[in-house]
C-alpha cells in the first residue's frame, strides 16, 4: 500500500470538503443578504413566443428564447427556493468528501482490510445512495416551486436533478463494506484456529 499517495489523497479530500463547506457558507450568506433579482431555468416554454401569453407574475421578466424567469423583488419564499437550487449540491458534496477522508484517514491508521474500515465504506456508500437522489429532489422541489411562483402555469411537480447514477456508486460502496466485513471475519476466524 502506497501510504504516501493515501496520506495525500486523505489531506486533499478533507480540504476538498472545508472548501465545499466554506463556499456552502458563504452562498447562504450572499444569497441571504442580496437583494437583486431571482432567476430560474424552466423548459416549460423553451422555443415558443409565449413570454406575453403567459400568465406571469408581477415584476416577473420571462424570455422564451433563453427558457428563463426573473422576479425583479423576490419574496423571501423565492429567495430559499433559489437557495435549494443551489445549496443541497454543495452540502452533499462537503460531507462525501469529509466522509471519504476519514475513509482514507482509517486506511491509514489501521490497515485497508479491517472492520473500521468497511464500516466507514458502508457508511459512505449509504450516504451517496441516500443523499443523492435527497439533494436532487430538494433541488427539483426548489425549482419547480420557484418557477410555479413565478409563471403559475408554468409549474410542474417536482423532479429529481443531479447525477442519479451516483446512487449505483453508493451501493456498490455499501456491497463492498459488507464483503470487506465478512473477509474480515473469515481471517479473524482463520487466525483464531491457527
Amino acid at each position: 500500500m502506497n501510504t504516501r499517495l493515501t496520506r495525500t489523497l486523505a489531506s486533499a479530500t478533507f480540504a476538498l470538503a472545508v472548501l465545499c463547506g466554506l463556499v456552502f457558507i458563504g452562498t447562504g450568506i450572499t444569497h441571504g443578504l442580496d437583494d437583486g433579482a431571482v432567476c430560474v431555468q424552466t423548459d416549460f416554454w423553451r422555443n415558443a413566443s409565449l413570454e406575453h401569453d403567459l400568465p406571469i407574475g408581477k415584476g416577473v421578466e420571462a424570455s422564451s428564447s433563453a427558457a428563463r424567469l426573473c422576479q425583479d423583488s423576490p419574496s423571501v419564499g423565492q429567495r430559499a427556493a433559489d437557495l435549494g437550487g443551489e445549496l443541497p449540491w454543495l452540502l452533499f458534496g462537503s460531507l462525501a468528501l469529509f466522509l471519504f477522508s476519514r475513509l482514507l484517514k482509517t486506511v491509514l491508521s489501521q490497515g485497508p482490510f479491517t472492520e473500521a474500515v468497511a464500516r466507514r465504506l458502508s457508511v459512505l456508500g449509504w450516504f451517496i445512495a441516500v443523499g443523492t437522489p435527497l439533494a436532487g429532489l430538494v433541488v427539483g422541489w426548489s425549482q419547480s416551486w420557484l418557477v410555479g411562483s413565478m409563471a403559475p402555469i408554468a409549474g410542474s411537480g417536482p423532479e429529481v436533478s443531479g447525477p442519479l447514477v451516483l446512487v449505483l456508486a453508493g451501493l456498490a460502496a455499501v456491497i463492498m463494506g459488507k464483503i470487506m466485513r465478512e473477509g474480515v471475519r473469515m481471517r479473524e476466524d482463520l487466525e483464531g484456529t491457527i
